[in-house]
């Protein structure tokens, strides 16, 4: 990928599988980049953590045959070639019991639906995944088209639970957009000729990526700052009284320190980016404000045993405190994992939902409480290893019309650009559309913005300094 502008020296904001990506493809370009992470580490919701003796993913991911663009990062640092691929299988808990819906004949033996319902649930799949024109979704709430082809007896048993585990009380505002996205993912696979949809996994999980990811970057020339957080980023020249101060240059503010760039792509949520670009229009700072996100509490436990032989259980029984259970060693070999099973519990809940103020032992027994209700042979004295992680902004909510409500990319203040997961307006949000947003930024967006602007001077480069 080469630019067709001398090199600028660009800092991207958000060191996640997004900034990651962005940064690689702009240093590839010929561009000086310099890269910024709050946390501690890189990777964003794809990082790993310690479990005891474990390490491995914080959030639970999966990767599909179909999944090009994450295949395509993971084949550029020689690990595709070693990815796993399995065939799983899914529950349903629902009125008290587990049932396996991993088969066709599973699903015509599903007791809690009559035939009639299945039909019309299976119908309800087939057309999601034949529609093409998903914005004519966007005008339509979800709920509204899925009582139209699944009827209001499926709708309350199967979507609604279904609804409710992802987006809570949110799903009264999503758009049918939504679930055509995740009926789309799904069929992937079929659509590009293979038989079945595996899923995926590579030894070593997001800790061994990222490392590699980090390695790459750091080898092609991209400055890693690690536990560096970016407070505000505004025009130099509006930023500075003095009348010599460089145009098009823009003044970053990173622990306390001002550094000056050439360009900045900001890749944090959207509710952060009014608060960090204050000479936004007041345009663009309440389109940015008026984007709703989801947030998730998510437990993983380590467990002496099994509590199934389901990947992921979905769960349309309101009993339970978590909105699923994906048991990892199901897909993941245990050797991963110590010979133990990985298991993880996911709270969707609103951003500013009251559980991401319960400690660390109240959710535990909220959740180990939930699990001994729906499988009768766990007990507590399985658990090997608990930990709770905390995210107020995972998924934005795809509101009516969400696609033509968004902000732009290219923002009002010169050389400042927002590239978030908030603008993945036909798809789930996962690593694989992440990537591809990526991607299709730097192509569409950034590096025609590099090409367009004015190449700075020799004595307006000189204060864009390395920082760490």
């Amino acid at each position: 990928m080469g630019s067709e502008s001398e090199p600028q020296h660009w800092a991207v904001v958000g060191g996640g599988m997004l900034g990651m990506t962005t940064a690689l493809r702009l240093t590839q370009a010929g561009h000086k980049v310099t890269l910024f992470e709050a946390a501690d580490t890189f990777g964003g919701l794809a990082d790993a953590w310690q479990l005891g003796d474990v390490t491995w993913d914080r959030h639970y991911h999966v990767t599909l045959l179909s999944d090009s663009w994450f295949r395509g990062i993971l084949d550029e640092l020689g690990m595709d070639q070693d990815m796993q691929w399995v065939e799983t299988r899914t529950g349903f808990y629902t009125d008290g019991r587990l049932h396996s819906m991993s088969s066709s004949l599973e699903f015509l033996k599903f007791p809690p639906l009559s035939l009639w319902s299945k039909f019309r649930l299976g119908l309800t799949i087939f057309a999601g995944s034949r529609i093409r024109n998903w914005r004519a979704l966007e005008g339509m709430l979800v709920a509204d088209w899925l009582r139209k082809w699944s009827g209001n007896k499926t709708f309350e048993k199967i979507w609604l639970p279904l609804l409710r585990s992802k987006l809570g009380d949110n799903y009264q505002k999503t758009s049918a957009a939504f679930i055509w996205a995740t009926i789309a993912r799904l069929y992937a696979a079929r659509r590009t000729g293979l038989k079945k949809e595996l899923f995926g996994y590579l030894p070593g999980g997001y800790s061994r990526i990222l490392d590699s990811f980090t390695s790459k970057l750091a080898a092609a020339g991209v400055e890693l700052c690690p536990g560096h957080a970016v407070t505000k980023v505004e025009s130099a020249a509006q930023s500075e009284a003095q009348s010599e101060a460089p145009s098009g240059m823009v003044n970053v503010t990173i622990n306390g320190e001002v550094k000056r760039y050439d360009q900045v792509v900001l890749t944090v949520p959207s509710g952060l980016v009014p608060r960090m670009v204050p000479e936004l229009s007041g345009e663009q700072k309440a389109a940015h404000e008026q984007i709703e996100y989801q947030g998730i509490v998510c437990v993983s436990l380590l467990l002496k045993k099994p509590l199934a032989d389901f990947y992921v259980t979905n769960i349309t029984d309101g009993n339970a405190p978590f909105t699923g259970v994906i048991e990892m060693s199901t897909l993941v070999d245990p050797k991963e994992f110590n010979g133990h099973s990985l298991v993880y519990l996911p709270y969707y809940v609103p951003q500013d939902d009251e559980i991401f103020d319960r400690s660390d032992d109240e959710i535990r027994q909220l959740s180990l409480d939930g699990l001994s209700a729906m499988y009768p042979k766990f007990s507590h004295k399985d658990v090997v290893e608990f930990k709770v992680s905390r995210v107020r902004r995972v998924m934005a909510i795809s509101t009516l019309n969400y696609s033509t409500k968004l902000p732009p990319m290219k923002t009002s203040v010169p050389g400042v650009f927002v590239v978030n997961s908030a603008q993945i307006v036909n798809g789930t949000l996962n690593v694989n559309e992440t990537v591809k947003l990526a991607e299709t930024a730097v192509v569409e967006t950034l590096l025609p913005a590099a090409t367009e602007r004015r190449n700075p001077s020799q004595q307006e480069k000189k204060h864009a300094e390395t920082i760490c």
